[in-house]
């Protein structure tokens, strides 16, 4: 493909217009107090905590991983979406009173509350080298990926372009800047997402609009609607039958939407847990629309017979076979905000970890609001520089471990760091014996356990068996080291207030409304 004038001009004008809200944001601001760096000064409503929320969620791993997975399994790569929905909502009534009650600026600052400081050390380390080896080099690498087949520029300049971008708002605005772009970028690729999904399933009904398309789509390939797969299923491993209702699939989730820093930061930004609670429903609908958008045109592409050599190319095939100049460049915006929203948000949360639970504490416990900001800014742009460096490095990793997708190679990766993260702080919060010592030794064992586990005593296991098998492991290991350090309930033990887990008519209604449509679906593509 070639990159075309109007192409250009489109890509061009939405870069300009990102970051003219960026400047003018900056100039009201002014002066930026490491609240309004980190946390957007804790005054964001529910509209901006869920578009954010979605913003940051949904990136190039969804438009260029979720499509290609949906070619290989149909609808039922849908599950990580929907059941994702309620996760959220779950976590929004049951862990974001109590951390929004304390104050915190980070996640890794509850553990070293509740724990102590070379747990919270730890689990800071690691999330760091976590966003910036695998979640921003990924998002830089399928992003860079996508522009050299969307529109012919070279993988090198894709992923520079990208980075550069991303500083711009990141991390001369902080998270205060990054809520605020991401509610633009968030139209701007649920828009392009609806206008693929719309062209693809146009193409594959003969040009006879989506409802011919579904109808084709049911006709030609019935068995990429079934939710629930079968063992004999070429993809079962990654979406094994029941166990994305029952099993690991809740540990995924609970990790990313109530442990993992760059979600909870919303949460921890908004004005109250009302505020927070309504964001929360708001981005369950949205993640409720998600597969509508990135999964049919994965399908289309199937039904279509497209010529791809890997998944990753099919979100990209779809944009050069269905769309004109023009429309070409606005898809690229589209896809640049999706990835720009989620890299801002990496990259804030980055700082904010680096600065708040390593820098802070363990080198310079200075107080000087102006030296802080400076050193999360700084942090910020090395971080981006890290990534950008390895994110060419994923294909090497798509071909030593023999998968299909990066999408793949992210499922895998998170299904190693999550299991021991969850149990520390749901442990951490719920049961009053835990100890520093036990969380310690979790958070030790945590990937070795997680790799034992998978590789070596069942490596024929499917993936969200084998998370759901690690978090049962490591929660026996806290259970145990604390019965053995401890007589009685630990001395930084979480009390736990009453109706702290009250929610309003609202949300209660919503969650059940949000429940039974998923089940509907369930229940009709089972």
């Amino acid at each position: 493909m070639t990159l075309e004038l109007n192409d250009m001009l489109i890509v061009g004008g939405y870069v300009f217009l990102i970051l003219a809200i960026t400047i003018g944001l900056l100039i009201k601001i002014g002066k930026l107090s490491p609240e309004n760096y980190f946390l957007a000064g804790r005054g964001l409503p529910w509209w901006a905590v869920g578009g954010s929320l979605i913003a940051s969620n949904i990136s190039a791993e969804h438009f260029i991983g979720m499509s290609g997975a949906s070619y290989l399994t149909g609808i039922a790569i849908a599950s990580y979406e929907w059941m994702g929905a309620i996760a959220l909502l779950i976590v929004a009534k049951f862990l974001w009173p109590f951390f929004l009650d304390r104050g915190f600026y980070s996640m890794p600052q509850f553990i070293g509350q509740r724990f102590n400081r070379t747990v919270r050390g730890i689990l800071a380390v690691m999330f760091i080298v976590f966003f910036i080896f695998i979640n921003m080099a990924a998002m830089l690498y399928l992003g860079g990926f996508a522009l050299e087949m969307m529109l012919g520029i070279p993988m090198f300049y894709g992923v520079i372009g990208l980075a550069l971008y991303a500083v711009t708002f990141s991390v001369l605005g902080g998270l205060i800047v990054v809520v605020w772009t991401d509610l633009v970028q968030a139209s701007f690729f649920m828009i392009g997402g609806l206008v693929v999904a719309y062209l693809s399933l146009n193409a594959v009904g003969g040009g006879e609009g989506i409802i011919a398309g579904l109808q084709a789509i049911a006709d030609r390939a019935p068995e990429r609607l079934d939710l629930i797969l079968e063992p004999s299923h070429e993809a079962f491993n990654y979406l094994p039958g029941l166990s994305v209702i029952f099993g690991g699939m809740w540990i995924a989730n609970l990790y990313n939407f109530g442990c993992n820093q760059y979600i909870m930061q919303r949460a921890l930004a908004a004005q109250d847990i009302l505020e927070a609670q309504k964001g929360a429903i708001f981005a369950a609908y949205l993640k409720f629309l998600v597969p509508f958008i990135v999964v049919l045109p994965g399908l289309a592409v199937y039904v279509l017979n497209a010529d791809i050599n890997n998944l990753n190319e099919t979100y990209p095939w779809l944009i050069n076979s269905f769309l004109d100049s023009g429309w070409r460049g606005f898809a690229a915006a589209a896809l640049m905000a999706a990835i720009g929203s989620s890299l801002s948000s990496l990259v804030n949360s980055t700082t904010s970890i680096f600065t708040i639970d390593i820098y802070h504490p363990f080198f310079n416990p200075t107080e000087d609001e102006e030296h802080v900001v400076r050193v999360g800014k700084t942090f910020g742009v090395i971080s981006l520089a890290a990534a950008a460096a390895f994110a060419p490095m994923m294909i090497r990793f798509e071909n030593v471990l023999q998968i299909e997708s990066v999408f793949e190679f992210i499922l895998e990766t998170t299904g190693y760091f999550s299991p021991g993260v969850v149990v520390i702080f749901l442990f951490g919060i719920f049961w009053k014996r835990a100890t520093s010592k036990a969380a310690l030794w979790v958070i030790l064992l945590n990937i070795p356990i997680s790799l034992v586990v998978g590789n070596v005593l069942f490596p024929e296991m499917p993936l969200l068996d084998r998370i759901g098998l690690s978090f049962v492991a490591l929660s026996m290991l806290m259970i145990l080291i604390s019965m053995l350090t401890s007589k009685g309930d630990d001395s930084k033990a979480e009390e736990l207030e009453d109706g702290m887990y009250n929610t309003s008519v609202f949300f209660n209604l919503s969650t059940i409304f949000i429940i039974c449509l998923i089940s509907i679906f369930y229940a009709v593509f089972w």
